[in-house]
């Protein structure tokens, strides 16, 4: 599966989820990399489809819609859509 990794403040674990055609997604990746947050994403819609299914299953424990992006925090925190104020909550900053 192709994790892609974002260097930066290594603060909290951040996982995203995308869709590589996204503006929504776009904007939240923008947004990470301005806070100079490390991140990973994974952009769902290149995936294989069985790798598709599998990341699916994970995104069904915290939200029951596939809307984009999603992002994971801690494995615990989970926001849906692009909230730059929610975000930056979440991360403390």
């Amino acid at each position: 599966m192709k994790i892609n990794h974002i260097e930066g403040n290594k603060k909290d674990n951040v996982i995203l989820y995308t869709l590589s055609t996204c503006v929504w997604c776009k904007k939240t990746k923008k947004y990470l990399n301005e806070l100079g947050i490390e991140y990973s994403y994974i952009d769902v819609d290149l995936l294989e489809a069985d790798e598709k299914e599998e990341v699916l299953k994970k995104i069904k424990k915290f939200v029951s819609a596939n809307s984009f992006p999603i992002t994971i925090i801690n494995d615990k925190e989970c926001i849906v859509g692009f909230k730059p104020e929610k975000i930056k909550e979440t991360l403390d900053l």
